[in-house]
């Protein structure tokens, strides 16, 4: 009798055990769908590089083009946070090309549909910038917008073929501690893009006679 009971007290923690993996295997499972189900329509694009100089100012435009699931997200409630990065590189045609200067620029969107609110929010160094709209078709196309960013004086470059390389990233909000703990492998980005823009000239500076 005694032997019956100690096999039973001792079955209790496996029991437990195989509960708490069961347990961990239908979250990863879940965030695993999550994560990887697939996107309607087409995938996220950068679709516009401008760069102009003016005056001796090195100004860039880009544009995001977003797919149908970050405008449904947005349109459900969902917010979004999106990392721009905005980096010049000068071109070499034997070594490899080089890294000049850059810019990063955070883009939070705020979606309530209940409270009728949309709020995005604008990062730029120590500078941020919030706007409110009146619904997500004004908010999304501010929000994928880098309109005429002064990058750097062309006067500090030295002359040569220069590039700009634009990438976005769309960060998944924080998950739970304990799932954070679980899945700290699974990736904290919907997506990740970048593109270069074409080739163009910084020409020598002329002194002043």
């Amino acid at each position: 009798m005694k032997t019956t009971q100690e096999a039973r007290l001792n079955s209790i923690p496996n029991f437990i055990r195989a509960l708490a993996r069961l347990a961990v295997l239908l979250v990863l499972t879940v965030i695993f769908f999550l994560l990887r189900a697939p996107e309607s329509g087409l995938a996220s694009d950068i679709t516009t590089i401008g760069v102009r100089q003016t005056n001796n100012e090195l100004f860039v435009t880009a544009a995001l083009q977003p797919d149908q699931k970050l405008i449904d997200d947005l349109a459900s409630g969902l917010s979004k946070d999106l990392v721009f990065y905005i980096d010049l590189f000068r071109h070499w045609k034997v070594w490899p090309d080089e890294f000049v200067l850059g810019m990063k620029i955070v883009r939070v969107l705020q979606s309530d549909p209940i409270k009728r609110e949309y709020i995005g929010s604008s990062t730029e160094g120590n500078i941020r910038t919030i706007k409110r709209f009146k619904d997500p078709d004004s908010m999304i196309p501010w929000g994928m917008n880098i309109p005429d960013l002064k990058l750097t004086n062309v006067k500090a470059l030295e002359p040569g073929d220069y590039y700009i390389k634009v990438s976005v990233e769309s960060i998944l909000r924080k998950l739970p501690p304990v799932i954070d703990t679980v899945v700290f492998w699974v990736s904290t980005k919907e997506f990740s893009i970048s593109k270069d823009s074409p080739l163009f000239r910084i020409p020598a500076v002329q002194e002043a006679r």
